[in-house]
């Protein structure tokens, strides 16, 4: 299960519930960063940098899991279609059928979901700020279904 949607959209709250509801494994990719790389990810480009060198390990790893047949949800963000090109390689490696959940969310909702994040994790404030969304939804692409993916649409209104 993978998950497009702007930051603060709720994509991790959503991979969370989905863990719970499906009995699968989740895998963040917040989590490894921060594990793996402490305190070495300050902007954009950071992060660009460190998750490239993730990937291939997530990659493997998931694979395997899939050739298992358990279900695997994938707290990643799928929010291009470059992104998304990674997934699917994944997933055809491993023959396994997927879904792609598209958090479609306005911006107001985003931001204030980002707020409200903020001030419940202030580690979180270097990151989640108004500007650093601007940021990355200047790159969001909504997902098309000639990407081939099962999209699931989840629409969240004021």
């Amino acid at each position: 299960m993978l998950f497009v949607g702007k930051m603060g959209a709720g994509k991790s709250t959503k991979s969370k519930q989905l863990t719970r509801e499906r009995n699968a494994v989740l895998i963040s990719e917040d989590e490894w960063l921060s594990a793996l790389y402490p305190k070495q990810i300050t902007t954009l480009r950071d992060y660009f940098h460190f998750s490239s060198l993730l990937k291939p390990l997530v990659k493997s790893h998931v694979v395997n899991i899939l050739k298992t047949g358990t279900d695997v949800v994938m707290d990643f963000p799928a929010n291009t279609v470059s992104q998304r090109s990674w997934f699917k390689e994944l997933v055809s490696e491993a023959c396994s059928p997927t879904e792609l959940f598209y958090l479609n969310v306005s911006n107001d909702i985003c931001l204030r979901q980002i707020e409200k994040r903020r001030m419940e994790n202030p580690e979180r404030a270097i990151y989640d700020t108004e500007a650093m969304f601007n940021e990355v939804t200047k790159y969001f692409q909504e997902p098309n279904p000639n990407e081939g993916f099962n999209i699931q649409v989840v629409e969240q209104s004021a």
